[in-house]
């Protein structure tokens, strides 16, 4: 194929599924590279995270959403509102299970939504590197029967295993037409939400079991210096308790050192240039359940 013909494809396509099912993991090993943050820790992702994927006959321009849940407060419910919103947007949605643990309610709640929308589905079954082939083939033959997807693809997002099978699948049922971005591309999303974003997995992953669902990032100075051989960052992470802040400051400041380190090695390979970042924590008294501060930090 050729993007001078009218065989090339592009479109959007919706990446849904349960929280954990690895659909992060899942667009980071298609982009080859990283964007959108992982953890093992359920609703890591809570904004929608457009990574491009360009191939020679296709652009596929995905949406990676927060995971689908029974929401039971504000955050999460606007995190779930995040996610469904982008069926509206997109040519194509790609549904991802954790083929090992399946999430029922949750993927119950999925399959009603599919149900009551016109776009083809692909179904990816994640995880096939944790199953043994009998009890794969068992689960692929009941999920064959559970809706008609356009196709569905046996992936390990962790391995790569037949995820260029599941591009290709996507790729035939995307709509022929010119790209929507430049060959070069990988998101729309500014450097500052990416930042943030990198930042707050940092604490997910190296603090305790309160912190992730209670930490917010904001990114108050991004600055270019010596000619683009140097940013200057300083962000604060927000937590709800004083207790939360404690833990994420840790005895003498280790831990928010840990987090800084963490967080700067990765930045600056996104920016291919040197980073100085500073972080302060403050504690913004229960703003999960904070209409005004939800807006504030970004969550509409």
């Amino acid at each position: 194929m050729n993007r001078d013909t009218d065989l090339f494809r592009c479109g959007y396509v919706a990446i849904l599924g349960a929280p954990n099912a690895g659909k992060s993991t899942l667009l980071n090993r298609m982009l080859g590279q990283k964007l959108s943050i992982t953890s093992k820790k359920p609703q890591t992702t809570r904004n929608r995270i457009l990574g491009v994927v360009h191939r020679k006959g296709s652009q596929v321009v995905f949406l990676d959403t927060p995971g689908i849940h029974r929401a039971k407060n504000p955050l999460n419910t606007r995190i779930v509102d995040a996610a469904l919103s982008t069926l509206a947007e997109v040519d194509l949605i790609l549904l991802v299970v954790d083929v090992q643990n399946p999430d029922n309610a949750s993927e119950d709640l999925l399959m009603g939504k599919l149900e009551t929308q016109k776009h083809p589905v692909v179904l990816a079954l994640n995880k096939i590197d944790q199953l043994q082939r009998p009890e794969l083939l068992v689960r692929i033959e009941r999920w064959s029967q559970r809706f008609a997807f356009t196709a569905v693809v046996p992936v390990s997002a962790k391995s790569g295993e037949q995820v260029d099978r599941l591009l290709d699948a996507m790729e035939m049922a995307l709509p022929e037409g010119p790209p929507f971005f430049p060959p070069e591309s990988l998101t729309d999303l500014p450097m500052r939400f990416i930042a943030a974003e990198l930042i707050r997995e940092k604490v997910i992953r190296l603090t305790g079991q309160e912190i992730p669902y209670a930490v917010a990032v904001t990114i108050d100075l991004f600055k270019e210096e010596k000619n683009g051989s140097l940013n200057r960052i300083h962000a604060t992470i927000h937590v709800e308790r004083d207790s939360q802040k404690g833990i994420v400051i840790g005895k003498g400041g280790a831990k928010l050192k840990q987090i800084g380190e963490a967080a700067r090695q990765e930045i600056e390979q996104l920016l291919e240039s040197k980073v100085f970042l500073k972080l302060f924590v403050r504690v913004q008294k229960n703003w999960t359940k904070d209409t005004k501060a939800l807006r504030k930090f970004g969550y509409e």
